[in-house]
Formats: C-alpha cells, sequence, structure tokens
C-alpha cells in the first residue's frame, strides 16, 4: 500500500489549523472574513429554495402515493436501479370487487347491473389516476429529485470548499499578525543600547538573529496570505456562479409545476366526464329500479283496513316525493301512450306540481322537448304512462319534455 506519511501530516496540519480557527472564531477570540451582502443573499437565496424544495417534493409524493409502505417500497427500488413492480390503484381494485360481486349476484339483477356500471366507472378512475401519477412523477418529482441530488449537492459541495478556503485565509491572517508582533518586539529590543559590563554580548546578538528570523517568518506569511487570498477569490467566484444559477432552476421547476398543474386539471376533468356519464346512465335506469320515486299512481288507493307485517315494514320508510300526474280524460286519446306528445294538448295538474333545478344545459332534440339552460327554475310534472326518464317541463308559456337526469327536484 502506497502511504505518503508527508501528505498525511500536511493534511493533519491543514486540519488542525482550520479547527483551531474555526474555534476561535465562535469563541470571539479571531476575527473572520466576511462575505459581501450580495454573496450573503444568494446562500440564504439558495437554502430558501433547497428547503421548500424538498417540502414540496415530499408532500407531492404523499399526494400521489398516500400509502407510506408503498413510497419507501419505490424508495428503495429506485435506489437499487430497478424498476418499479405496476400496481393496481384503489378504484381498479375496488372496480374488479364491484365485477365480482355482481357476477355472484347475478349481473342481470337490477343491483348486479349498476355494480357493472359503476365498477367500471372505477376501472376508468383507476386507469387516469395511474397515467396522472405517472405524468406527474415525470414532469414534476423528477425535476425536484434532480435537483435536489444533482445542483444543490455540487453546490453543497462548493460552499464547503469556500468555507475551508476563507478559514485558511483567516489564518494566515492570524499568522502575519503574530509574526508582525514578534518582528517588532525584536526590532525593538535590537534597537537598544547594548551594557557590555552588565550584560552578556551574546544577548544582542540573539536579539538581532532573531529580528532576522521572525523577518524571513513575515515574508513567508505574506506569501501563503497571498496564495490562500487567491484560491479564495477564485472559489468565491465559483460559487457564485452556482448559486446565480438558482434563478435558472426556478425558471425551470415554474414550467414544470406548470405542466403539473395541467396533468392535474386533465385528469379531474376525465374524472368529472366519467362521474357524469355514469350519473346518467344511473338515472336512465333509476326509473325502472323505483318507478314510483317519478312517477305517480294515477289511481288513488284507499288505505287497507287492516296492515299487514311487510305492508307495516314499509309503512315506517320515509315517504319519496312523486311528481304529480295529470289523469286520463275519457275521450281525449293518450298521445303519451302513443309515443306522440303534442305539448300543447297538455294540461298542467291543477294542483301538486313540482320546481327543479336544471344541473345541466340540454338542447333539445325536436319541439316535443324543451331546451334547458343550467341553474334555471322550471316547474315539471309527470303523465300516465309516460317514460320514467322524462318528465314534463314548463318555463313560461314554454312546454315540453325534459330529462330526469338533467334536474334536481326540489321539495
Amino acid at each position: 500500500m502506497d502511504f505518503n506519511v508527508k501528505k498525511l501530516a500536511s493534511d493533519a496540519g491543514v486540519f488542525f489549523s482550520r479547527a483551531m480557527q474555526f474555534t476561535e472564531e465562535k469563541l470571539g477570540q479571531a476575527e473572520k472574513t466576511e462575505l459581501d451582502a450580495h454573496f450573503e443573499n444568494l446562500l440564504a437565496r439558495a437554502d430558501c429554495t433547497k428547503n421548500w424544495t424538498e417540502k414540496i417534493l415530499r408532500q407531492t409524493e404523499v399526494l400521489l402515493q398516500p400509502n407510506p409502505s408503498a413510497r419507501v417500497e419505490e424508495f428503495l427500488y429506485e435506489k437499487l436501479d430497478r424498476k418499479v413492480p405496476s400496481r393496481v390503484t384503489n378504484g381498479e381494485l375496488l372496480a374488479q370487487y364491484m365485477t365480482e360481486a355482481a357476477n355472484d349476484f347475478g349481473p342481470g339483477t337490477p343491483y348486479g347491473k349498476t355494480l357493472i356500471k359503476v365498477g367500471e366507472t372505477q376501472r376508468r378512475l383507476g386507469a387516469a389516476e395511474r397515467d396522472f401519477i405517472h405524468s406527474a412523477s415525470i414532469n414534476f418529482l423528477t425535476p425536484l429529485r434532480n435537483f435536489l441530488e444533482g445542483d444543490w449537492r455540487t453546490i453543497s459541495k462548493e460552499r464547503r470548499i469556500l468555507q475551508n478556503r476563507r478559514l485558511d485565509l483567516d489564518a494566515c491572517k492570524a499568522r502575519l499578525k503574530k509574526a508582525k508582533a514578534a518582528e517588532a518586539k525584536a526590532a525593538c529590543e535590537g534597537d537598544a543600547v547594548p551594557d557590555f559590563q552588565e550584560t552578556r554580548p551574546r544577548n544582542y546578538v540573539l536579539s538581532a538573529s532573531a529580528s532576522a528570523l521572525w523577518s524571513d517568518e513575515v515574508e513567508k506569511a505574506e506569501h501563503e496570505l497571498r496564495l490562500t487570498q487567491t484560491e479564495f477569490d477564485r472559489q468565491a467566484e465559483v460559487t457564485r456562479l452556482l448559486l446565480e444559477g438558482i434563478s435558472s432552476t426556478h425558471v425551470n421547476h415554474l414550467r414544470c409545476l406548470h405542466e403539473f398543474v395541467e396533468s392535474q386539471t386533465n385528469y379531474y376533468a376525465q374524472c368529472y366526464q366519467y362521474m357524469l356519464d355514469l350519473q346518467k346512465q344511473l338515472g336512465s335506469s333509476k326509473g325502472e329500479i323505483f318507478s314510483g320515486t317519478f312517477v305517480g299512481n294515477a289511481e288513488t288507493a284507499s288505505p287497507p283496513a287492516a296492515t299487514s307485517p311487510p305492508a307495516a315494514a314499509a309503512a315506517t320508510l320515509p315517504a319519496v316525493p312523486t311528481i304529480p300526474v295529470v289523469p286520463t280524460i275519457v275521450g281525449v286519446p293518450n298521445t303519451v301512450a302513443e309515443g306522440v306528445l303534442n305539448p300543447n294538448e297538455v294540461k298542467p295538474p291543477a294542483s301538486g306540481t313540482r320546481k327543479a333545478r336544471v344541473l345541466y344545459d340540454y338542447e333539445a332534440a325536436d319541439s316535443t322537448e324543451l331546451a334547458l339552460l343550467a341553474d334555471e327554475m322550471i316547474t315539471v310534472y309527470s303523465l300516465p304512462g309516460m317514460d320514467p326518464d322524462w318528465l314534463i317541463g314548463e318555463r313560461g308559456n314554454q312546454k315540453g319534455k325534459v330529462p330526469v337526469t338533467y334536474l334536481e327536484l326540489l321539495s
């Protein structure tokens, strides 16, 4: 093994000198070279950027993957340079369970059909979530992580070197100061008139020799100070350039932030559209499952004299609001049953009509339908034999069929 003792001793001496200088500065016993205000601002800005980047990175990881165990697993795979295995999202897992439950309950039953529809939507939501996580990881997390693991490590390394150069510079200044003080003291002693009767002449010879030695020491200290000052200035310039590059980092992170917001916007827009489609599907099948919810009974039945146990149990359930029904008039053809509706022939019930708020814009397909605008209020009621997915809507003098799924019925 090649072992350089001289280099080891030199490095140990430098380390010891820096440690002494650092300790004396902390104790207030040594002077410290201060950096200019602009440089200090650059350092503070860099530290602020690093701290907030770490917090944003960690919290974004929590947002994309709330499971801490999964995050630890991904971190280990990343450190081992191995591909992270594909993981099923919660939405996809829920979709799988709903589909299996529908097969057990019977895919032809109302509950089974609804489970299949909701499960398919959950699968699409899970796939959209997977795409969003992948996009956010590439376009947002990766640049932040590259800054912390690349640029910031370089900046930290150069700052440590600058700190060592500053300690060396201050140590050289302290040695030069001590050498000059010793030289001045030796010069004062050499200028004194010798007393050959009381003092030995050799003391004055030693004083002159010491003065010459301290002069050499001062020259040596000044030479070292010039070298350390040059190294310090060079390292300060390198560090300054790296710190000024933080502005470019901010520009890059701003672009990545815009891409993250765009990905998130697309993700939520997809989810919203999927849920709208599901809501329409469930609304169209609601009349088949709960036919009494939207279509009333034209015949008003009197309550039975004796209530059976099932009927008694049903009586305890909350009353479901129904839409008033226009009774069939003898002699007037039932245009609804024939599939043709003339709004001019429809008479609203004398009482019991309901108000409804329009949820979404709707464009009428023909003259029998009423066009709707979101958030407007209309009056609605039903007709006997009418499709449960539709109601009769009135707005002023306008009248026509309106889809139930586009309305919020008010009590």
